[in-house]
């Protein structure tokens, strides 16, 4: 195949795209070809992937192992609909009420994560009859109309016409100019306060369990048990988004047990199809029950995203991926942690979903274009890594759950040697 490269790619975006479109990099290569923790581009030079697609490819680029599976569903049907009985779907639906937590065991299938928050938000109405939603500020929760009202970070928000009636942001437990107890603190008052005024009018509370694109902000360990303790005084649902941080990439199955909370309803989608388009909501018996008009996604759970689904949580039990992540995360933070440099401000997150804090010691730069000029450096060395954060300043380190500790080494010495020559 003759590959038309960077250039023409870029300047046929620029025709043809959206100009909400954007890339990283001042000199972004042609991805061309892909192979569990490895990109390739068009002069076929490798790169370690540690970002994953956005935490999507927790089993790797064109896994073999589950590409066989995938195809050989293509070739037998590759879409009906849930007006139809296939098998993939239901067997999927009983594999993840055996995995997802507490008594959660029924599963509603869409395509995007944007669709399973929705779908979400609306089962919370049905089953309490109020409408009012709680989240966070830096949560992002999707693109539709009601998951951007949702959606706390400014520069994901689209336009100031989004639903304001009865969506109540609240602060994050966390700050940069307070402790984390102390951010905790604040947040938890302005929770209790939104449930004083407003709990009567207020069906859920959706959260992600760690702020993937707010900057890979973990928790304080108590922060969800008392927000659940609030919402149940209340009769508020707690519904969370484990659109990126689900299927082993913390170190647990899904994030939220880091908390030991069992939510009412947990979305998931991202690292389910490692590339194939799928995503749920699920929740319990009880809840599911107000779901009971007609509902479908076209193209939710079809049998080639399902048999995939389940080839994807095969993997990652037979390969035991979820402990893999929990091992080289915690070698990963602890060896971030060693490095010394004033553009390090902190870092923070568990398993392989690592955030770097990038500050600016002086005046010259902002900490946003020293986090680019970083990237973009260890992008020239063969290292894609990806970014974050409300300003755009965070590092995020997100690879394939099948990375190797190898190339866990070689890109931290190469990131010694570009934060050096900073």
């Amino acid at each position: 195949m003759n590959y038309i490269g960077p250039e023409s790619i870029i300047k046929k975006r620029q025709e043809y795209f959206f100009p909400a479109t954007s890339n990283f990099y001042k000199e972004p290569p042609q991805i061309i070809g892909g192979s569990m923790q490895y990109l390739y581009d068009q002069d076929n030079k490798k790169y370690v992937d540690f970002f994953a697609g956005v935490s999507v490819l927790n089993c790797g680029h064109s896994n073999p192992e589950i590409l066989k599976d995938t195809i050989e569903q293509l070739n037998k049907v590759q879409h009906t609909c849930t007006l139809y009985l296939t098998q993939p779907i239901v067997d999927l639906a009983e594999k993840l009420a055996a995995i997802l937590p507490g008594d959660i065991r029924r599963t509603f299938f869409c395509v995007t994560g944007s669709e399973a928050n929705e779908g979400a938000m609306a089962l919370a109405r049905l089953y309490t009859k109020k409408s009012g939603y709680i989240a966070l500020k830096g949560g992002l929760h999707g693109r539709t109309h009601l998951t951007l009202s949702v959606t706390g970070i400014p520069m994901w928000r689209l336009d100031n016409n989004l639903i304001e009636d009865n969506i109540y942001l609240i602060d994050r437990p966390y700050s940069a100019e307070s402790s984390y107890e102390d951010a905790m603190e604040e947040s938890l008052k302005q929770l209790e306060d939104v449930l004083q005024k407003h709990g009567k009018d207020i069906c859920a509370m959706i959260m992600e369990p760690i702020q993937g694109n707010g900057g890979i902000i973990m928790y304080p360990k108590d922060y969800v048990k008392k927000v659940k303790t609030l919402l149940e005084r209340y009769n508020v649902l707690l519904i969370i988004d484990e659109v990126q941080t689900g299927y082993g990439r913390t170190g647990k199955m899904f994030a939220i047990e880091h908390y030991d909370v069992v939510p009412d309803i947990i979305v998931t989608a991202k690292a389910l199809g490692n590339g194939i388009p799928v995503s749920t909501f699920s929740t319990t018996d009880e809840i599911a029950k107000a779901y009971n008009r007609p509902s479908a996604s076209t193209f939710g759970g079809n049998p080639v995203a399902a048999q995939t689904a389940l080839s994807v949580l095969k993997y990652i039990e037979e390969n035991n991926l979820t402990a893999r992540a929990k091992e080289l995360g915690d070698y990963l933070k602890q060896e971030l942690n060693k490095l010394s440099s004033n553009y390090i401000q902190e870092i923070r997150g568990c398993g392989l979903m690592i955030g770097m804090q990038i500050q600016a010691p002086d005046q010259t730069r902002s900490s946003a274009e020293i986090t680019d000029i970083i990237q973009e450096e260890m992008k020239d060395r063969g290292f894609l890594i990806g970014k974050n954060g409300l300003n755009r300043d965070v590092l995020a380190f997100q690879p394939p759950l099948v990375i190797a500790r190898e190339d866990i080494d070689a890109m931290l010495e190469n990131l010694k040697q570009v934060l050096g020559e900073r």
